[in-house]
C-alpha cells in the first residue's frame, strides 16, 4: 500500500470545531465519560452538529470485535459492557437537551448476543428515562440472527439504521465479516416490522455507476426508506486508499436519481455521514 494519501480537494476541506455549543457538547460527553462515533469514526461534521447540541453516541465501549479496512474505530478485545452506560447516556442527553438521539455501536462479537440485549435495554432505558425523546439506531449486523435483530425492533426507536457501506463487488475486500446479503437480510427484517429503515454507503472506493444504481435497486427491493451517500476518507495509512473523490454535482445526481427510485428521504454529498441531518429521517 502506498504511503502517501490523496490531497484532500477543496471541497473536502472543513473548519475546525469551535465554540460555545461544540465546547458545551465536549463537556457533557467527557464528563459522563461517554464515547461518540463523531470522534472514534474522525467524522468530518464534528464541528457542526456539536455546535447545534447533537452527537451520535457509540454503546458498548469503543473498541470493536472487527477490523474493517474503511472504519478508524479502534480493532481489539473489548472490555465488559458497562451497565451504568444507559444510565450515563440519559443524563447526558438531558444536559445537552438532545430532541432526537442517534446511537451506534462497536460490533461485539466477543458476546454470546452480539450486544443485542445491551442495545434493547440501553433503548428502553431512554425512552423511559426521556419522554419525547425520538431515536435512531445505527446498528451492527449481529451476525444477521433475526432474534437479535428483532431485539432492537422490539425496543422500539423509530429509525433502525445499518450500512451496507459499499457495492457488492468491493464489499469483502473492505469490510471483515460483514456480508452484502447479509446486510441486506437485517434491513429487509427491520422494513418489514414497519419501523423506518435506513442505510449509508461510500463513494470514492473503485465503484462503478452501474454498481452504485444497482446498491440502490438493492436497498429498495429491501424496502430501505433513507439513504445517505457520502465520500470515503481513508482514517490511516492502514486503511483502504481513496481511489478518487467525487465531484459534488455527481453526488447530486445520485441524489436525484435515488429519490425517483423511491427512497423517502436521501442525503448525498461529500460530507454526508450516516446520521447526518438524521432527525429529518424519522418519518
Amino acid at each position: 500500500m502506498s504511503e502517501e494519501r490523496k490531497r484532500l480537494p477543496h471541497w473536502m476541506k472543513m473548519k475546525m470545531p469551535g465554540g460555545k455549543l461544540y465546547m458545551d457538547v465536549k463537556q457533557v460527553v467527557e464528563k459522563n465519560k461517554l464515547h461518540t462515533i463523531c470522534t472514534s469514526g474522525n467524522c468530518p461534521n464534528i464541528g457542526e452538529c456539536w455546535a447545534e447540541g447533537t452527537a451520535t453516541f457509540m454503546i458498548l465501549g469503543d473498541i470493536c470485535t472487527r477490523a474493517c479496512k474503511f472504519c478508524a474505530v479502534k480493532t481489539g478485545r473489548p472490555e465488559t459492557p458497562d451497565m451504568n452506560e444507559p444510565h450515563r447516556l440519559v443524563d447526558s442527553i438531558k444536559k445537552m437537551r438532545v430532541k432526537h438521539a442517534v446511537l451506534t455501536s462497536v460490533d461485539r462479537d466477543d458476546l454470546s448476543d452480539s450486544g443485542a440485549g445491551f442495545w434493547a435495554t440501553t433503548i428502553e432505558t431512554l425512552k423511559r428515562e426521556v419522554p419525547g425523546l425520538t431515536m435512531e439506531t445505527l446498528i451492527p449486523d449481529f451476525d444477521a440472527r433475526p432474534e437479535l435483530i428483532q431485539m432492537v425492533i422490539d425496543a422500539g426507536p423509530e429509525v433502525i439504521s445499518h450500512n451496507l457501506e459499499t457495492v457488492r463487488r468491493i464489499s469483502p475486500q473492505i469490510r471483515t465479516k460483514a456480508k452484502y446479503d447479509a446486510s441486506l437480510q437485517v434491513i429487509k427484517q427491520v422494513s418489514e416490522s414497519g419501523l423506518v429503515s435506513k442505510s449509508g454507503i461510500m463513494l470514492g472506493l473503485g465503484e462503478r455507476e452501474d454498481e452504485i444504481l444497482e446498491t440502490m435497486d438493492d436497498l429498495r427491493a429491501v424496502g430501505c426508506h433513507v439513504l445517505t451517500i457520502g465520500q470515503y476518507l481513508q482514517p490511516s495509512l492502514e486503511h483502504m486508499q481513496v481511489v478518487e473523490y467525487i465531484l459534488p454535482e455527481i453526488f447530486q445526481k445520485y441524489e436525484i436519481i435515488a429519490l425517483e427510485k423511491g427512497f423517502r428521504h436521501v442525503e448525498s454529498s461529500p460530507l454526508v455521514r450516516s446520521s447526518y441531518h438524521a432527525e429529518k429521517h424519522v418519518s
